[in-house]
């Protein structure tokens, strides 16, 4: 199967992706003046055919995981390439919930008179061609490619190549949804190589086909994509998220939200990868928390006065403040207070999400406050930070930077603005 898929790519990657660049180019067109029913209907329909689909697609995940394990890929990587039914049906709501959503393209964002008469307006547009290169996970194929289209805009997709032949099947699936509604298959389509030259094209623009490029995976993608873009970059970098147990904190509630901000998944973005907790509670609540994640077979590394108290646990070194596991590992260290915290976050974090847990107004409203990272939690679990739980039907990732988008990408950071001003016959003196 994997011969065949490369056979698609006709003729040289340049060739191919120039092809692949130019077709999305005329849906982007066709999607920009395309009425939110249609899109609606077509993502309908795309939920739909993923659910016709499910054991075509299992089929092809069965392959990419069988693959994955020969090649020694760790647990949790295999976990974000895992399919199975459920995953396949929440592919499938997630399409419905986007088309629940509501249009962002042509709302007018403002409004408002200048004193010569003329009505000034600023109205949500579509980027355009959004290029999407991303690792693992092949549910981000149905995500991605769902809020560009309900946002206008085509999209290519550029997944892992250890879930080619899963994406594959997903894309066939939309496309079938796409031309039963009477949009463009070419909305939304998958580069069918795993060859890495298609990623470079990509981000040269390909020939100005593509406006924005947003890369979700680990570190070394992230940073060839911000070092190589010719284009716009919606930056999703790692996910160095922390949990602050503060001295004031509810022990029991600090336990069952440490153990699910850190275990519920431990491979995706919002898993929790270090802990601090404050001196002061040191002695009460330390321990409890730390029992409790290895008692679910979570492995601690912790600095030396962390394992005087404690001392089963593994040493930490000063990579582990600033490595994303994603995995059943976590870091633990003590700070002073909320100011070390905030300090340690600062220093360390990747501006992604961060929790705190406490009882006290005033040193949580400081937490929340002065913590520059794109979600910041209050006695609740980092696992929140998705699309979906936001209430926007899913996302394409979790922006880090600080231009256009930020947090969960979904429809609403997919649209740029344009203004149109309606005048009685002014002209400029």
């Amino acid at each position: 199967m994997m011969a065949a898929l490369e056979k698609q790519a006709t003729g040289s990657v340049e060739t191919v992706m120039a092809e692949i660049g130019e077709r999305a180019r005329r849906a982007a067109r066709a999607l920009a003046l395309a009425p939110t029913a249609a899109k609606n209907a077509a993502l309908l329909a795309m939920a739909g055919e993923i659910r016709a689909a499910r054991d075509a697609i299992l089929a092809a995940n069965a392959l990419d995981v069988a693959d994955g394990k020969a090649k020694g890929l760790s647990g949790s990587f295999i976990d974000r390439l895992v399919l199975t039914d459920d995953r396949i049906e929440a592919m499938a709501k997630g399409l419905e919930d986007i088309a629940g959503l509501g249009d962002p393209v042509g709302r007018v964002l403002a409004a408002w008179d200048s004193p010569n008469g003329l009505h000034i307006e600023r109205v949500a547009t579509p980027l355009g061609v959004i290029g999407i290169i991303y690792e693992s996970r092949p549910n981000v194929t149905a995500d991605a490619g769902a809020l560009c289209l309900k946002a206008g805009n085509a999209a290519i997709l550029r997944g892992g190549s250890d879930a080619l032949r899963s994406s594959s099947a997903i894309v066939a699936a939309l496309g079938r949804g796409l031309v039963a509604a009477g949009l463009p298959a070419d909305a939304v389509q998958l580069v069918p190589t795993a060859d890495r030259a298609a990623v470079g094209l990509m981000l040269g623009g390909l020939s100005g086909a593509i406006d924005v490029i947003v890369p979700r995976g680990g570190k070394s993608l992230v940073a060839r994509v911000q070092s190589e873009a010719r284009v716009p970059v919606f930056s999703h970098l790692e996910g160095i998220c922390h949990v602050y147990v503060d001295r004031e904190a509810d022990l029991d509630m600090a336990v069952k939200i440490v153990l699910n901000a850190k275990l519920r998944r431990t491979g995706i973005c919002g898993a929790a990868e270090t802990l601090l907790v404050d001196r002061a509670c040191a002695a009460t609540h330390l321990a409890p928390i730390v029992t409790a994640l290895a008692e679910k077979g979570c492995e601690i590394r912790a600095p030396d006065e962390v394992r005087a108290l404690l001392p089963e646990m593994k040493p930490a070194n000063e990579a582990d403040w600033s490595t994303e596991y994603l995995d059943a590992i976590i870091s633990v260290a003590l700070v002073d207070g909320v100011d070390g915290a905030i300090a340690h976050v600062e220093h360390y974090g990747s501006h992604h999400t961060e929790a705190i847990v406490t009882e006290n107004p005033a040193t949580a409203a400081r937490f929340l406050n002065e913590i520059d990272s794109a979600i910041l939690l209050l006695n609740a679990s980092t696992q929140f930070a998705d699309g979906g739980e936001f209430g926007m039907g899913a996302e394409i990732g979790i922006a880090t930077g600080k231009m256009h988008a930020r947090g969960p990408v979904g429809v609403d950071q997919l649209v740029s603005f344009k203004y149109r001003v309606t005048g009685t016959g002014q002209t400029r003196p």
